[in-house]
């Protein structure tokens, strides 16, 4: 027997139109790369979306086809978002980071035949153009007085003049929910880059779940600004959440730099951000230059890559700023787990409570997750037991776009993350390290975030990494590679010292060097296949 509720499919459009109804004139605040700030509300945003829907049919788009975007968080990507989408065509978020080539690769295999441009980008798009052969037509975000006087790009256009030809009087389709919606690709640090197609209905049970209070925690009493940028798993998710509950959101362009951020967060009062630790490592440093503090921001969530526990705490005792640590990946949409505490963590003390909040965290509803060994039987829950985590759920990738890759999934449908981890008897999952990673030294395992995660509470450290390195007695020895604070003084023997009672002592790193700066992926990652290049023949006594 069938249930006798209406069957109305999930769609990314009905988000803008609930915003538009129900929190009309709600603010969506954007720092435009051509410069200014520019503000409107749900109501508008819904309005012009309709207008891109009715320019984007006329221009020949059809169901499925993929529209790439090379932008920043402004309220014209956020119209993209819902006009593509809207219209059963694909939202092909371009991460503008990636080296040349990646980005060459990405469009020709998504075979975008449209692609919308910030004004950042116009030197990069006039080089992309020659060698993207789909792209039918290039369009400047922005006003026709920006276009430059003269370019070989085929059909180019400005933003602003395709919504103007258009009335936006438009309803938006139904169709199946589970028709594409978005496509991001990962950063492809050892292989070409992988796309992840969403779905409209993965899309909307995502933005859902991350609403929950212990997840991201999204109401109307928010004010909204994602620091992760729109190009990266769709920050996050926040773009829908944020009109699903009703939340102001505040868009920063181009403008990332912590300044910046600072000057939008505290004008437009931002409550609650997102962003990966480099940023706020960097703002955590300009408010201390500075003896600057937050008038409005009461939480962030950092993800991305594992978040020090010195930067929780400080945030925390000198910011009055809450840290969310959470854990995702562009295959999870990317939400995976929240580090939420539950009643019965009430009592803690701040040190036993920041140790459970530095893990990765519980699993959001909508995900389920396991720990394996290597021969695939399942580990126990103690905190202790390591094994590569495995995760499945509504809004996990089943396979990639065009590119079936079936080492990713289990026999049983569960998809391989990567990474290593612990699971404790309360939910709580740590991650280790990634697979690749790990360090194993004298059939021992050692955890290079941990490591890290020590380096950079010493005063003096501003980023640290670990790699492994040969060891003719051990096989395998962590190295430690620190970038020092401006101004500061840090020997290595000093930094080793700084090991010494806080880690077992097969832990304790064996050798220290100091350089200027660490690499990063596109998405502001340790790129370590760098730094072991960099490395290569080093070896500890």
């Amino acid at each position: 027997m069938l249930g006798l509720m209406m069957a109305e499919p999930l769609r990314v459009a009905t988000i803008i139109e609930h915003a538009a109804k129900w929190h009309a004139d709600t603010e969506i605040v954007s720092r435009l790369p051509e410069g200014g700030i520019h503000r409107y509300t749900y109501a508008d945003a819904n309005h012009r979306s309709k207008q891109l829907a009715q320019a984007l049919l006329k221009l020949g788009v059809e169901n499925g086809d993929r529209v790439g975007t090379l932008a920043w968080n402004t309220h014209r990507h956020f119209e993209l978002y819902y006009g593509v989408a809207g219209i059963g065509a694909v939202c092909h978020t371009i991460n503008p980071r990636l080296f040349p080539e990646q980005l060459v690769y990405i469009i020709n295999h998504a075979e975008d035949r449209l692609l919308f441009f910030d004004l950042t980008f116009l030197p990069l798009v006039e080089r992309l153009a020659a060698v993207c052969p789909t792209v039918e037509k290039w369009v400047l975000m922005a006003g026709p007085e920006h276009l430059p006087a003269a370019s070989e790009m085929p059909g180019l256009c400005s933003y602003e003049d395709l919504l103007a030809a258009e009335s936006g009087d438009y309803e938006w389709p139904s169709f199946d929910e589970n028709t594409a919606c978005s496509l991001c690709y990962t950063s492809g640090t050892t292989d070409q880059p992988k796309g992840v197609l969403y779905s409209h209905r993965s899309t909307l049970l995502h933005a859902f779940g991350i609403s929950l209070p212990d997840a991201l925690g999204c109401s109307a009493l928010d004010v909204i600004m994602p620091v992760v940028p729109m190009f990266h798993v769709n920050a996050w998710g926040l773009p829908y959440a944020a009109p699903l509950n009703g939340s102001k959101l505040v868009l920063p362009g181009a403008g990332m730099d912590s300044a910046s951020l600072f000057e939008l967060m505290e004008s437009e009062g931002v409550t609650f951000s997102a962003g990966v630790p480099t940023i706020w490592l960097a703002l955590l440093q300009f408010m201390r230059e500075g003896q600057r503090h937050f008038t409005t921001l009461k939480r962030t969530v950092v993800g991305g890559a594992s978040c020090p526990p010195a930067l929780m705490k400080a945030f925390e005792d000198e910011l009055g700023v809450t840290v969310l640590h959470a854990w995702g990946m562009t295959e999870t949409s990317p939400l995976g787990t929240g580090a939420r505490l539950k009643a019965k963590h009430a009592d803690l003390s701040p040190a036993d409570s920041l140790a459970i909040r530095s893990k990765q965290g519980r699993a959001v509803f909508g995900i389920d997750m396991k720990i394996v060994g290597d021969d695939g039987h399942a580990l126990p829950h103690d905190g202790v037991a390591f094994g590569d985590l495995l995760v499945r759920g509504p809004w996990v990738v089943r396979d990639y776009f065009r590119a079936h890759t079936p080492g990713e999934l289990t026999a049983d449908g569960w998809f391989r993350t990567g990474d290593v981890a612990t699971i404790d008897p309360d939910g709580y999952m740590q991650i280790t390290d990634r697979s690749k990673d790990v360090i194993k030294s004298g059939g021992e395992w050692i955890s290079s975030i941990d490591l890290e995660n020590l380096a950079v509470a010493h005063p003096a450290v501003a980023e640290a990494a670990v790699i492994g390195v040969p060891s003719a007695k051990w096989s395998e020895r962590p190295l430690l590679i620190v970038v020092r604070r401006i101004g500061m003084e840090l020997s290595a023997e000093e930094m080793l010292n700084f090991f010494r009672g806080r880690v077992a002592k097969f832990c304790e790193p064996d050798a220290v060097e100091f350089v200027d700066s660490l690499p990063h992926t596109a998405t502001g990652k340790l790129l370590k296949t760098q730094l072991r290049k960099d490395f290569a023949g080093y070896s500890v006594a």
